[in-house]
């Protein structure tokens, strides 16, 4: 075999491939690249689901809008929207029409406090729609700070390993040293595999959360000014009264 033949060999030889070099390596290396692995997995979980949210989350928030704004009685449109599940302003909607629906199972001395419910009402909702996007994301920021940490200890104990190994052999060749340093920087290779992603998707769907959360209180702001115009006309009606 000649020198061209024998690196070929070198370059396909199966003790190089990654495959090898997880199974070669130290247990507790394994248990790192494996953690890695499964918190990667698990990210990309988030992020997919996060994404179809998101875009379900748009389009129901573009349709909403533009039944709400088309002039339909608000009556009508919470009849119909508060027998489904909704998200976004259709929340919003519906949960300060029912409170602003239950003012009037009271005497109407109630209107005097009708606003700030209902400010409270609308409040309460975005803080809990935004909680609802926001959830798993810590998952994303834990994995993206704490991943290439954890792949580090791994590559520092593989080193560790390598060079006990390489005292008791008293082989200080570069053949023996770096098939185990491979095998320990792997696993820094992999926290970085599981790190990058998830902390870009988790500075992208943050993004995306602050705009929702913004389109949510906007929305909300318009929608009490209308009920307080409404309001104020109960009120002057009642004092005419």
């Amino acid at each position: 075999m000649n020198a061209t033949d024998a690196a070929t060999a070198a370059v396909v030889d199966p003790e190089t491939t990654l495959m090898s070099m997880f199974w070669s390596a130290h247990i507790v290396v394994k248990i790192v690249m494996l953690g890695l692995l499964a918190a990667s997995f698990w990210s990309w979980t988030i992020i997919v689901n996060k994404t179809l949210l998101f875009a379900r989350f748009r389009r129901a928030m573009e349709s909403f809008e533009q039944v709400f704004w088309s002039g339909q009685s608000l009556e009508e449109l919470y009849s119909a929207l508060s027998q489904r599940p909704n998200s976004g302003a259709a929340s919003l909607f519906v949960s300060a029409m029912r409170e602003w629906k239950r003012s009037f199972q009271t005497p109407s001395s109630s209107f005097q406090g009708l606003h700030a419910r209902l400010d409270k009402v609308l409040d309460v909702s975005i803080a809990r729609e935004v909680e609802r996007l926001e959830s798993n994301l810590l998952f994303l920021a834990t994995v993206a700070s704490a991943g290439p940490f954890v792949g580090l200890f791994g590559t520092v104990w593989g080193i560790m390993t390598s060079f006990r190994s390489i005292a008791a052999s008293k082989n200080t060749s570069l053949a023996v040293v770096a098939p185990g340093i491979a095998e320990a920087l792997l696993a820094t290779a992999i926290g970085l595999f599981a790190a990058i992603p998830a902390l870009i998707a988790y500075n992208k769907l943050q993004g995306d959360v602050a705009r929702a959360q913004a389109r949510m209180e906007s929305f909300a702001d318009e929608f009490s000014s209308i009920l307080s115009r409404q309001i104020d006309s109960h009120l002057s009606s009642d004092k005419a009264a």
